[in-house]
C-alpha cells in the first residue's frame, strides 16, 4: 500500500512545533513495515499555491490512499491521484464557520473521515457519520517520561526550587483560554509559565519542570498536552473536551472537569502543599501512543480499499 500523507502545518523557524504529532505519526506507520508512506507538509495558507507544488511534486504518481490532515488540506490535496482519499478532522476545521463551510463541501470527496477524538462526531454532518472513526494521531512516547524536577529546571535555566504552573500552549490561541490560566496561578500564588514556539525536544524538560500543567480549553481536538503531561507522571487539570476524560479523567490526583476557579484552586492544593507532586499517569499515556494509533489507521486504510488492493 502506497499511501501520502499530506499537512497544511509545516514547521518553521517561529513555530517548529507545528506538525509535530502528524510527523510522529508517520515515523509509527513507516514502523509498521507494512506501508509505503509520505509526507507532504505546507505552511498554514496559500492553498492555491499548495495545490499547484503538490500537483507538480507528484506528477505522474497515483497513491492508493492520499490522507489529510485538517479539513481545509482535503482541496489541495485533491491536486494528487489516489485511488482512495482520506482526511483526520482536528476540531478547529469544524468549529471555527469559514473553516467548517470549506470542510463540510469538501467532505464527499473522503472514503474516510477519521477524527481526532470522538466528540468531534457531534459536530460532523449526519450524512458523513458512517464514513466517520475515531483515529486519535497519538502520542510518541519514546520522546516523554519523567525526569527530577531540579535536572529539568537547570536543562531550562531555571532556578531548582522554582514552583510554577504551565500553560502548555501560545498565550495568544483564545480558545485554549490563558486567562483562565492566570487567573487559577494568581489564586494558586504561583507564577505561570506558557509555551509558544518551543522546540519539541525541549517538552519533556518543561513538562517535568512544571508543579503542575494546567489546560482549561473551550475546545481540543484530541487533547495531546494532556497526554505528555501524564506520560511524566505530572499533575494535569483541564476541561471536559477533545479525550480529556478518557485520559486525564482516569488518573488520580489529576481533575477533568468544567472551570471553576475555587473547584481548580481545591484540586491544585494537594500537589502545591507536595514537595514533587506527581501522579501515575504513565500507564493511561502510554495506551495511547502513536504505534497503537498506527494500527488502527492502517486498519481503516485497508476497509476503504478493494480487497485486492489492501
Amino acid at each position: 500500500m502506497r499511501v501520502l500523507v499530506v499537512s497544511n502545518m509545516a514547521p518553521d523557524a517561529e513555530h517548529p512545533e507545528r506538525g509535530g504529532f502528524v510527523r510522529d505519526q508517520v515515523e509509527a506507520l513507516r514502523r509498521t513495515g507494512e506501508v509505503d508512506v509520505l509526507l507532504d507538509e505546507f505552511a498554514p495558507g496559500g492553498y492555491r499555491a499548495a495545490a499547484r507544488g503538490l500537483r507538480e511534486r507528484h506528477r505522474g504518481q497515483r497513491y492508493d490512499i492520499v490522507h489529510a490532515h485538517f479539513g481545509l488540506t482535503i482541496v489541495p490535496a485533491l491536486a494528487v491521484r489516489a485511488r482512495r482519499r482520506a482526511v483526520t478532522l482536528h476540531g478547529r476545521d469544524l468549529r471555527h464557520r469559514r473553516s467548517r463551510a470549506i470542510t463540510v463541501a469538501a467532505l464527499p470527496t473522503q472514503a474516510l473521515i477519521g477524527l481526532a477524538a470522538d466528540d468531534l462526531r457531534a459536530l460532523l454532518p449526519r450524512p458523513f457519520h458512517r464514513r466517520a472513526r475515531s483515529l486519535p494521531v497519538g502520542l510518541a512516547l519514546e520522546r516523554f517520561g519523567p525526569l527530577p524536577r531540579a535536572e529539568a529546571r537547570e536543562a531550562l535555566g531555571l532556578p531548582p526550587d522554582e514552583r510554577f504552573l504551565l500553560f502548555p500552549y501560545g498565550p495568544d490561541r483564545r480558545v485554549k483560554r490563558v486567562d483562565r490560566a492566570r487567573e487559577l496561578a494568581a489564586a494558586a500564588g504561583l507564577p505561570l509559565r506558557t509555551l509558544g514556539g518551543v522546540p519539541p525536544s525541549l517538552m519533556r524538560a518543561w513538562l517535568n519542570a512544571a508543579t503542575a500543567v494546567v489546560i482549561p480549553s473551550e475546545h481540543e481536538g484530541f487533547g495531546l498536552a494532556a497526554v505528555e503531561a501524564l506520560a511524566c507522571d505530572v499533575p494535569v487539570l483541564a476541561t471536559p473536551t477533545g479525550a480529556h476524560a478518557e485520559t486525564v479523567g482516569r488518573v488520580p490526583g489529576c481533575l477533568c472537569a468544567p472551570w471553576d476557579r475555587e473547584r481548580w484552586a481545591a484540586a491544585l492544593a494537594p500537589h502545591l502543599a507536595a514537595d514533587d507532586p506527581r501522579v501515575a499517569g504513565g500507564p493511561v499515556a502510554r495506551e495511547h501512543g502513536t504505534d497503537v494509533y498506527a494500527r488502527r489507521l492502517l486498519d481503516a486504510w485497508r476497509s476503504i480499499l478493494p480487497p485486492a488492493d489492501g
